[in-house]
């Protein structure tokens, strides 16, 4: 069985590899599922509502008929899981409607990361020597250069400017936060599997609801198409990226497995000049580079 072999990796050389390819795995889907969510002809919390969906529906019936069922306390764990969760959703969801995707991206992914460290240090006791601690400064250097580059390329309202990257910047903590905690809960249940699939399950009902609220709202409301195609794809991917970092939380350290899950910025660039078609230019291209290299030198220190 696939669980028995993570299991018997947990902790050694070759988790730890495993670990390395699932983080990068995770950082091209999740730069794919944010892409997939900028859509100026959608409201972005009804287009996360019907990814929610998607996922949950596929998950459904793993949970009951094919993993264990958790253990009792496991629930108390995916309860605290999903409120943190619906409130990165809500910030995410905002920062995306007040500010602009390539501007709060970067802010919040370099946020999560320096939370993470230290929420990981507090309960899970993981420490970065002086060499990771440069690579993460080398990443933070590049994630908000990255952002500064764009900020300048566009017209803000300074206000509004300053709601964004607030909400950017709460979104990173609560990113930080349910990393860091749903890594304990698929530490703790015996079987990774039955967090993953229930936590999906739990999850998937808050943003649907909030999405169809909106909806009726709507005085003209968008095509139904093209939110229903990226709804089935983005449910997929999303389903693929949180269980791949959260498997490479317990075969390996949590801080460096979301460093690596950083490089998405630099993904989600790429997949905007290739699919969107938007220019990444040399100092794009510059800060681009910091963020790789910060992340080989976080995991290649340790």
């Amino acid at each position: 069985m696939i669980t028995d072999t993570i299991l018997a990796i947990e902790g050694t050389p070759q988790g730890k590899t495993l670990a390395m390819v699932l983080a990068l795995v995770s950082a091209f889907l999740h730069a794919l599922f944010s892409a997939l969510q900028k859509n100026k002809a959608a409201d972005p919390f009804i287009l996360r509502g019907a990814m929610d969906a998607v996922y949950g529906l596929i998950a459904l019936p793993f949970a009951v008929f094919v993993v264990p069922w958790p253990d009792p306390w496991i629930w108390l764990l995916l309860a605290v899981s999903w409120t943190i969760h619906v409130a990165f959703k809500l910030f995410q969801g905002q920062a995306l409607t007040v500010g602009a995707y390539s501007v709060v991206y970067p802010i919040s992914r370099g946020t999560s990361s320096v939370v993470i460290i230290l929420m990981a240090f507090l309960l899970f006791g993981e420490t970065f020597n002086p060499g990771q601690w440069g690579g993460v400064v080398v990443l933070l250097l590049g994630m908000f250069g990255l952002s500064a580059v764009n900020m300048a390329a566009q017209t803000f309202d300074r206000r509004q400017l300053m709601i964004a990257l607030g909400l950017a910047v709460m979104t990173g903590v609560a990113v930080a936060t349910y990393t860091v905690f749903d890594a304990y809960g698929i530490r703790a249940s015996a079987d990774p599997f039955t967090f993953l699939m229930w936590f999906f399950v739990v999850d998937a009902w808050f943003m649907p609801l909030l999405a169809l609220r909106r909806w009726n709202r709507l005085t003209v409301k968008p095509p139904v198409r093209p939110i229903v195609s990226r709804g089935l794809i983005g449910g997929v991917v999303a389903m693929v990226s949180f269980g791949a970092i959260m498997m490479a939380t317990r075969l390996d350290k949590v801080g460096e497995a979301a460093i690596l899950r950083e490089t998405s910025a630099v993904f989600a660039a790429l997949i905007g000049w290739a699919l969107l078609k938007e220019t990444i230019g040399p100092i794009r291209a510059g800060c681009m580079a910091l963020i790789a290299l910060g992340a080989v030198i976080v995991e290649f220190a340790g």
